[in-house]
């Protein structure tokens, strides 16, 4: 490494990345430095695609090094992501995938599979590999909220196809029975149900799944909890005060099973439902707010036709909230990774 080139990555290590709280260098962000004439050039390799701090990150590795490094007159970056991989994954089941988020609720109808279809298809958007597990086995909603209500997956070499929508990869049991044919099951038969989404189906590479729970603290939670590392939950609620004390149990549980809460979205806000529950709730429990969602007649419709607003109504005000939730999501999973003893560190990144 030529001196010049030492002095750019020490100007560098001064740049801290505002999530992790440490600088870039050290996180291994900075990648493939090549300095011709006056100009550095190098990658930064963000924690997710969804990343929303790409200005900051250029404001200030200009700030670092133009006019500190004698020599250096301009910076040519480019841009790549990797997912941190929670190691557990690969220890337990044998399926390619990063991390694992699951969405739950303390109670039903508080939107939560509105969170999770918006969520996935959000970031999907952004350029991550998704896939969305419907583990409501019972009353599966993802298949009309994805627009995929007629689809059957194929099976090839014993494994099941997951359909895509919007870009991301899904699987309900939606896809196996009549829309008039009730699922009934008892406990163990969920388990196994839940357990063969993930191994059972060939979803490829994926850096985020997200497992859209039935609500409560009943068996499919404890199951997925119990049975898979995941890497984070969050828990949806509306905010007026009967919804927010189911959230609370939700929150409870997970707190208790030591998966790491990624945060509570308080959905449905506005005059109807009042404002602020899901924030009190965030800040009592002392976990992070991931956003507020507004009630939108817009946000309903989108359910029942399969068209999820965060994509087909980005600039509406519904669709804002579920991309920044997206994006905050993303940035809580990067910083759980990192405080997390059983995960790759960011700078062995796989």
């Amino acid at each position: 490494m030529s001196d010049l080139t030492t002095q750019v990555m020490a100007a560098l290590s001064t740049v801290i990345e505002p999530e992790l709280h440490r600088d870039i260098v050290s996180l291994n962000m900075v990648r493939d430095l090549e300095i011709v004439g006056d100009t550095a050039t190098f990658t930064i390799v963000l924690t997710t695609p969804a990343c929303p701090l790409k200005n900051v990150f250029l404001s200030r590795c200009n700030d670092a090094v133009i006019g500190k490094v004698a020599g250096i007159n301009r910076l040519d970056i480019k841009w790549d992501a990797q997912v941190p991989t929670d190691r557990r994954i690969g220890g337990n089941l044998d399926v390619p995938m990063r991390s694992i988020i699951a969405v739950a609720s303390g109670k039903g109808g508080v939107g939560k599979s509105t969170v999770a279809t918006n969520l996935s298809v959000a970031l999907a958007d952004a350029g991550a590999r998704v896939g969305l597990i419907d583990a409501d086995i019972l009353n599966p909603n993802i298949p009309m909220m994805m627009g995929l209500g007629n689809g059957r997956p194929r099976v090839v070499n014993n494994k099941m196809l997951p359909i895509e929508a919007y870009g991301v990869k899904v699987m309900s049991t939606g896809f196996l029975i009549e829309a008039d044919k009730p699922m009934i099951m008892r406990g163990p038969m969920l388990h196994s149900a839940i357990r063969q989404f993930f191994t059972d189906v060939n979803w490829g590479n994926l850096d985020y799944m997200v497992v859209d729970l039935p609500p409560g603290t009943g068996d499919a939670p404890l199951s997925l909890a119990q049975s898979f590392p995941l890497t984070g939950a969050i828990v949806v609620t509306q905010p007026q005060d009967v919804a927010v004390s189911d959230a609370l149990r939700g929150a409870a549980m997970f707190e208790q099973l030591n998966v790491p809460l990624l945060g509570i979205v308080e959905n449905m806000a506005g005059d109807f439902f009042g404002t602020g529950g899901g924030e009190r709730l965030a800040n009592d429990r002392k976990i992070p707010f991931l956003g507020r969602i507004p009630l939108d007649a817009e946000v309903r419709k989108g359910g029942d036709y399969g068209r999820p607003v965060a994509i087909v109504q980005p600039d509406s005000a519904a669709g804002k909230a579920f991309t920044q939730m997206a994006q905050t999501v993303a940035a809580r999973i990067s910083v759980v990774m990192l405080q997390t003893a059983d995960v790759i560190p960011l700078n062995i990144i796989g």
